[in-house]
């Protein structure tokens, strides 16, 4: 009697336990988690991810000033000249008192032409 009692509540104590797995296990497969799950990684990556290139940039960085000084001390340079800014050209001269247009171009002004 015993005997069939203690496999009785072993066999039902595995089959609750066998169907809490089962449906968490289905919960995680719904669409919505999926996509939570994925998303929750792709944004975990994306942050490695610049993590990453934020210290290579600042090893660079790095790098790069070290070898200018010893490139500085091969050479003898103790100071760097004072350099001049950048000049700038106008890539079109604002000529407001005499406006130039350009006739006979092929660019058409029609947006539909390309559908």
């Amino acid at each position: 009697m015993f005997r069939r009692t203690f496999w009785f509540t072993t066999g039902v104590a595995a089959g609750v336990w066998a169907t809490t797995k089962v449906n968490r296990k289905l919960k995680q497969l719904t669409p919505e988690s999926l996509a939570a799950t994925a998303a929750n990684r792709a944004l975990e990556t994306g942050q490695r991810l610049k993590d990453r290139a934020v210290g290579f940039a600042l090893d660079v960085r790095d790098n790069m000033a070290q070898r200018e000084a010893e490139l500085e001390e091969a050479l003898g340079i103790q100071e760097s000249p004072g350099l001049t800014a950048p000049r700038r050209y106008a890539a079109i001269e604002n000529n407001r008192s005499n406006p130039q247009y350009v006739e006979n171009t092929t660019y058409s002004y029609n947006r539909n032409e390309d559908h």
